[in-house]
């Protein structure tokens, strides 16, 4: 770019936003991050994403880190089972040997969310992110110009401001009156450590990747990550409310594994283990979504990628590879295009699209996986 290069800023330090920065910084763009939490480390990332060769891994080769990535990956977490509530194995699909892949098949790799999040932040330059930041709004000036104010009281200008915040972002607004909307499921977390060595029957039931049981509505997700843990989700349809409602606190672990437990009565011995043998706490997350489509009228120096453009649930597509892709390719049309306000009306173009279309696979993806006709009905529509 030129020496009139905008001065630009990315809100949020998630996989997207800072793919994003360092593919621009790669080309020499600076770019400044500005993250709520206050260091890297301040809170758990969550579990092993799923990154797929044309989403999260194509962003990554974009970036210029996807050996880095490779050294990290888990080949083996591409592994799935798909059970019935009576633990029978109805779908199982493993990956061959790396040395060794069947034609046609798709990579899929895993890698646990601290370990991306590591991987991308060691790729800027020290002072790329500033952390303990948290936007409190933003005002236009003119000409697509934004002063941001943070909650710490200090402002800065900015020619473009990226919103990469998340569910409830704080840019949204400033593009859309959309609001996230509760989906009617609820996951609630809890995970296993050690799991090979404390818990090796129910290291058995998941495999080497992920598992997932399904009925009626309700759903046991597992996932393998690195160093022998095992994330749990308990999926189901109702209320938000659901704990007010049955009386517990989420700080009452056994309360709350009494709750699931009756939740599930129904679902054999093998998979109510894992509910009643779980290490540790529950943690509520209630699944909330935007419409689809979501749009928005291009607006000079504000544009949105990841969960802030295209929240949906985590079902049939891999979120965070979406948003990566998204960083990747607002980057390149940014250091791609001499006009940047023509870049991201480019790049936005592209995007709309194609998170419509996600969006659309996600909530097909729920409703099989939740629906009546589970899990048949997912297994009849699974690609062959």
């Amino acid at each position: 770019m030129t020496p009139t290069t905008p001065r630009i800023a990315i809100i949020g330090a998630g996989p997207g936003g800072l793919t994003c920065a360092r593919a621009l910084q790669r080309n020499g763009v600076p770019v400044t991050v500005f993250e709520h939490d206050a260091s890297a480390g301040a809170r758990p990332q969550g579990g092993a994403l799923e990154l797929h060769m044309t989403t999260g891994q194509a962003a990554l080769r974009s970036a210029g880190l996807h050996e880095e990535f490779a050294a990290l990956a888990r080949p083996e977490g591409q592994e799935v089972r798909l059970l019935d509530h009576t633990a029978t194995v109805l779908f199982r699909y493993a990956p061959t040997p790396a040395s060794a892949p069947a034609p046609g098949e798709a990579d899929r790799s895993e890698i646990d969310r601290g370990e991306l999040r590591r991987l991308l932040l060691d790729s800027l330059t020290p002072d790329a992110v500033r952390w303990g930041s948290y936007l409190r709004t933003l005002h236009p000036l003119g000409d697509g110009r934004h002063r941001a104010e943070f909650d710490d009281g200090h402002t800065e200008t900015f020619d473009l401001v990226i919103g990469a915040d998340g569910s409830w972002s704080r840019v949204r607004p400033m593009l859309s009156d959309a609001t996230p909307h509760y989906t009617g499921v609820t996951f609630v977390e809890t995970g296993f450590e050690d799991a090979d060595t404390r818990h090796p029957e129910v290291a058995r039931l998941v495999g080497a990747g992920g598992m997932r049981a399904e009925s009626a509505g309700r759903a046991l997700i597992a996932r393998r990550e690195s160093r022998g843990r095992i994330r749990l989700y308990a999926a189901f349809r109702g209320s938000q409310d659901w704990a007010l409602e049955t009386g517990v606190r989420m700080t009452d672990t056994e309360a709350v594994r009494a709750v699931l437990l009756d939740r599930f009565a129904d679902w054999d011995e093998r998979l109510l283990a894992l509910l009643r043998d779980s290490d540790g706490g529950f943690a509520n997350r209630p699944l909330f979504a935007l419409p689809v489509p979501h749009t928005w009228t291009h607006t000079p120096g504000l544009t949105l990628l990841g969960d802030a453009a295209h929240l949906m649930p985590p079902f049939a597509v891999p979120g965070a590879g979406l948003a990566m892709l998204d960083g990747a390719e607002l980057a390149r049309a940014l250091t791609g295009h001499p006009d940047p306000d023509e870049a991201v009306g480019a790049y936005e173009a592209a995007l709309l699209p194609r998170a419509a279309e996600a969006a659309g696979r996600a909530a097909r993806g729920m409703a099989e996986a939740l629906g009546p006709g589970a899990p048949l009905r997912h297994l009849r529509d699974r690609p062959r």
